[in-house]
């Protein structure tokens, strides 16, 4: 007989809590004035007419009588959480009475709130500046991590002009003070965090809490019921999914010999909430994945988690792409993953769940979400799901597994990255005019990699491959030249790009898009034509990783079978 608990949903925010911090004791105004004010910039004030903030600021803090202050400065983009910490202790230790640390602009907003709560949690009174679009993220990052914290958003941008800037500043510095010198139910006020998302922490029995008034939503029976009960409370990603109930998670552990509560990363997106085993198959359930699915999926996260990816800030970057996942290998190929005709659009579903599944996970579990907790300006389907197989039977190339592990491993490949871009030639007739291309292809003013070097992946279809093998390429040959030719004048991007990041070029005056050959993947995949693609990097502190399919134990996996659980 069915009970209650049998016809909850599982949640797929995972072990979802709400931090609670104690704010820092403040000084009085007058220990505030015979003390010293810290102010740190992690180098952002060095974009337009940020660099007025700090000084008008003094400027105004200098007419009420305080006047002695402390500087530092160092960037913050690719700390760490054990990073971020760690300066949290270096700067507390200075002596300062209070601090205040900016700017919170974009896609560091999420490290400078962890940076003001751990400043806090040390004893040391802090403010954190913000500014748009950082401003909302940083408030959806407080909402989690500590549920009030001081922040003050400018209403400005890269583009403000200086009126606008000494406009906002002016208006900011009695609310500034205020908030270093309050206690008790003022400081609470100054300090309320104002974020609609996720009120309540998550049952600690992993099921979705039931309806406070019984309305459809808890059932399993009522899909249109699901379905608005997940939307109002912001989890998936806008489309139809399957519910995740308790026999369709046990079917899905069939073939995961992992411990539920294993933890893949933690730390992550605004809500930090450790992403575990179980959160994975919860969010494969839901992307529609069958059971065969689930150690890919798991693979493709744990690269993910790797440091070199960078996936505190590639969660909610404002930069319109996905999280691309490509499989080589045996097991590619005993699931069903798809390289052939069409293996980045529609119709196969193993690589349409399994690429969504990665998503669900982190918008489920992570919270970064789209209009709330996410900066992406435009977005893009590379979102929904971004993964695909390599073929190697379609050329004369060993596949990306034998070259970075062996022929019978499975090799899972990430990386933050635009949707593909067109590599399209259906005139040339000899393997150099292919190449000037490719080479075209690789990079244009408007990538991120015209400004940050990094890794890139060439998906060649087969008459490409046959056109480039017949004048004497390899996959050596190729990459070289693609390292060697695909760059741009400095002088060309030196003024446009990403804030704060200017290239220095080499010598002979260019910016190159690779660091060296090692960053071009090349995988042979797609079907017969002229249309290849070339599929360019986020590359801010990120870049490809590499994860064979391992065994619990560590052991490379040689096939699925391996993975079975047997019952």
């Amino acid at each position: 007989m069915q009970t209650d608990d049998d016809l909850r949903l599982l949640d797929p925010r995972g072990q979802l809590r709400l931090a609670r911090i104690t704010l820092a004791r403040r000084p009085s105004r007058s220990a505030l004035a015979a003390g010293t004010l810290l102010f740190y910039d992690n180098e952002k004030m060095d974009v337009g007419h940020y660099g007025l903030i700090y000084p008008r600021i003094k400027e105004g803090l200098r007419r009420e009588g305080i006047s002695a202050f402390t500087d530092r400065r160092a960037s913050i983009r690719g700390k760490t959480s054990a990073g971020i910490a760690a300066m949290a202790r270096e700067l507390s230790e200075l002596g300062a009475a209070a601090a205040v640390i900016g700017l919170a602009d974009m896609g560091v907003s999420p490290a400078m709130v962890a940076l003001a709560v751990e400043m806090e949690r040390l004893g040391l009174p802090t403010v954190c500046l913000t500014a748009r679009p950082g401003s909302r993220l940083a408030i959806a990052h407080a909402h989690y991590r500590a549920g009030s914290l001081c922040l003050v958003p400018f209403d400005i941008f890269p583009a403000s002009d200086e009126k606008t800037v000494n406009r906002e500043i002016d208006a900011c510095v009695s609310h500034l003070i205020a908030m270093l010198t309050t206690n008790g139910d003022a400081l609470a006020g100054l300090a309320r965090i104002d974020y609609r998302v996720d009120p309540t922490s998550a049952a600690s029995d992993g099921l979705l809490p039931p309806d406070a008034t019984e309305a459809p939503g808890t059932r399993t029976s009522d899909i249109e019921g699901v379905y608005s009960r997940f939307d109002a409370m912001h989890i998936g990603d806008g489309l139809p999914f399957v519910p995740p109930t308790a026999e369709r998670y046990q079917n899905m552990c069939s073939y995961c010999p992992f411990e539920p509560g294993e933890i893949i990363f933690d730390g992550i997106g605004p809500s930090g909430t450790a992403l575990t085993v179980r959160d994975a198959l919860v969010a494969a359930i839901m992307a529609g994945c069958r059971p065969q699915y689930a150690p890919v999926v798991l693979t493709a996260l744990r690269a993910m988690s790797r440091p070199q990816y960078g996936l505190l800030q590639a969660v909610t970057t404002s930069f319109s792409g996905g999280h691309f996942v490509l499989v080589s290998g045996p097991i590619a190929r005993q699931i069903g993953l798809h390289g052939g005709q069409g293996c980045l659009g529609p119709g196969f579903r193993a690589n349409a769940t399994i690429g969504r599944a990665v998503n669900l996970a982190l918008l489920n579990v992570c919270r970064p979400v789209p209009g709330h907790a996410d900066l992406a300006c435009l977005s893009s389907p590379a979102e929904y799901t971004y993964c695909m197989a390599e073929d190697a039977t379609l050329g004369p190339w060993q596949g990306m597994n034998e070259e970075r592990f062996d022929r019978n491993a499975t090799v899972v490949m990430t990386l933050k990255a635009e949707p593909p871009h067109a590599v399209m030639d259906l005139v040339s007739t000899t393997a150099a005019d292919l190449v000037e291309t490719i080479v075209d292809c690789c990079t244009t003013l408007g990538s991120n990699n015209a400004y940050v070097s990094s890794s890139l992946v060439l998906v060649l279809n087969p008459d490409h491959v046959r056109l480039l093998a017949a004048g004497g390429y390899d996959k050596d040959r190729l990459r070289r030249e693609i390292h060697e030719r695909a760059r741009i004048p400095v002088d060309k991007v030196r003024t446009r790009g990403i804030v704060g990041i200017t290239p220095t070029g080499r010598a002979d005056g260019f910016h190159y898009v690779t660091r060296s050959p090692a960053d071009v993947e090349i995988v042979v995949a797609g079907g017969e034509g002229g249309h290849s693609g070339v599929i360019l990097p986020w590359a801010l502190r990120s870049e490809a990783v590499y994860e064979p399919m391992r065994l619990p134990g560590g052991a490379v996996a040689g096939s699925l079978q391996e993975f079975l659980v047997k019952r």
